[in-house]
């Protein structure tokens, strides 16, 4: 079963959804929060495997509360649900570490997917959302997305550490560095380490 949070202020969204996911043969809605704050402090609680965010509440918003999990947290795996596409709520979301972006004009059947999708590994994102990133991705150099830890993980794989000696070195678990690496290799647009090393050289990241 697919553990899910959902956050979100609106009772009536929250129970229609949920009704709808814990029907499923292979989800099950574990606990649900209706601000920010409530959501941080489920998600430590309950340890869901997918979380499922609104952003405009009273309070704590989504974007902070998807950063303070985070932060804690790194492999938890969180998708936007919102009405929002503006560039404000867009790249704040994502730079804060969800990795799937939906609009509330989904299906049910489009939401159970992606939770379905984005917990087996993959990114889930609006069409609108994905012809942003690509427009700014023309502007930005692919490295600029790379967090400071993901910076950091980058050096180290450049110095061929492995996973373990790494999460070593950063205080971190592997299943963490595990993490940190394939967003690395997500972001750098590559295919392995060895490239995500070249690419590196190639942009005078590593001296």
């Amino acid at each position: 079963m697919i553990r899910v949070l959902f956050v979100d202020d609106h009772e009536m969204v929250r129970i229609g959804v949920s009704a709808y996911l814990s029907a499923q043969p292979d989800i099950e809605v574990v606990a649900e929060a209706a601000n920010g704050k409530e959501g941080v402090e489920k998600a430590f609680e309950c340890r869901p495997d997918i979380i499922l965010m609104d952003l405009v509440m009273e309070g704590m918003d989504g974007i902070e509360a998807t950063g303070k999990i985070i932060s804690e947290w790194p492999e938890a795996k969180i998708i936007i649900v919102t009405s929002f596409i503006d560039d404000e709520k867009v790249y704040p979301a994502l730079e804060a570490g969800a990795v799937s972006y939906l609009l509330k004009t989904s299906t049910a059947d489009e939401i159970a997917g992606a939770i379905r999708a984005t917990y087996g590994g993959q990114s889930i994102l609006e069409p609108e959302v994905t012809g942003k990133l690509m427009g700014k991705r023309r502007k930005e150099p692919l490295h600029d997305q790379l967090t400071k830890r993901e910076k950091e993980v980058l050096l180290l794989m450049a110095e061929g550490k492995t996973n373990q000696e790494i999460a070593d070195l950063l205080f971190i678990a592997p299943k963490t560095v595990k993490v940190h690496v394939s967003n690395v290799l997500g972001k750098l647009e590559v295919q392995d380490r060895t490239q995500a090393v070249v690419y590196a050289f190639r942009h005078h990241l590593i001296k």
